[in-house]
């Protein structure tokens, strides 16, 4: 893919990649790469090298440098590049980790939010690239939720997490639900997620059906929304 742009993507767990925004990224002239957090040298990344930087989700708090050292240069590299207004997508741990960078709190919700439900998009959601997930349910896979950042604008919420999607001028998003997500790989989410589902209570079962129902028009929505917001972006 000659003269295209470049998307760096960090990459926390194997299965929580760019999903159903992949395809629209390549439609739209980016060519993807990742980089494995807590295996690569996040220190080494020049945070305005990639046309595009994307922070993707991963089963950690974005607060417990303490257990996991990477997410110091990680933060860093995310700091950096947010001063830098360079473009940034941010999904579930990496809105997180966007929004602590900022300067907002990161803290456990008061229950952990998982499966498929709607978001209440704000006004400003609404007329927005968010405008095309409506109200139909988008999957939720997170236990802690962050502050709004100074500055920044609230774009969605639920009735457990306040601050669902926050956008800091037309370049920088951060989601905290998973826009991606386009159900091919939930068996490897189910896998991997598979204590955390036991210790909530909850059921592969129903998630598995649920997201059979739901992942398909979930992904051509999140598809429509990404496609919007990089048209945004510019040259």
């Amino acid at each position: 893919m000659t003269g295209a742009r470049s998307v760096l993507a960090v990459r926390h767990v194997h299965f929580e990649d760019l999903g159903a925004f992949e395809t629209e990224l390549k439609a739209a002239g980016y060519a993807p790469s990742y980089i494995e957090a807590g295996i690569d040298d996040l220190s080494a990344i020049d945070p305005g090298a990639a046309d595009l930087l994307v922070v993707l989700g991963g089963p950690i708090g974005a607060y417990e440098e303490d257990r996991y050292p990477f997410l110091k240069p990680e933060l860093e590299l995310i700091e950096r590049r947010l001063k830098m207004g360079r473009p940034m997508l941010g999904i579930c741990l990496g809105a997180q980790l966007m929004a602590r960078a900022l300067g907002a709190k990161v803290r456990p919700g008061p229950a952990k939010e998982i499966g498929w439900a709607p978001l209440e998009l704000t006004e400003e959601g609404g007329s927005g690239p968010l405008r095309h997930l409506g109200a139909e349910p988008v999957l939720h896979w997170h236990g802690d939720m962050f502050e709004l950042p100074e500055g920044a604008m609230c774009l969605a919420s639920t009735r457990l997490c306040p601050n669902q999607a926050f956008a800091l001028g037309p370049s920088v998003l951060g989601c905290q639900f998973h826009p991606e997500a386009d159900g091919r790989g939930l068996e490897r989410w189910l896998i991997g997620h598979a204590v955390e589902l036991a210790d909530s209570g909850l059921s592969p079962a129903v998630l598995r059906r649920e997201t059979q129902q739901f992942a398909p028009a979930a992904a051509e929505r999140g598809k429509r929304m990404i496609a919007e917001w990089l048209s945004g972006l510019g040259d």
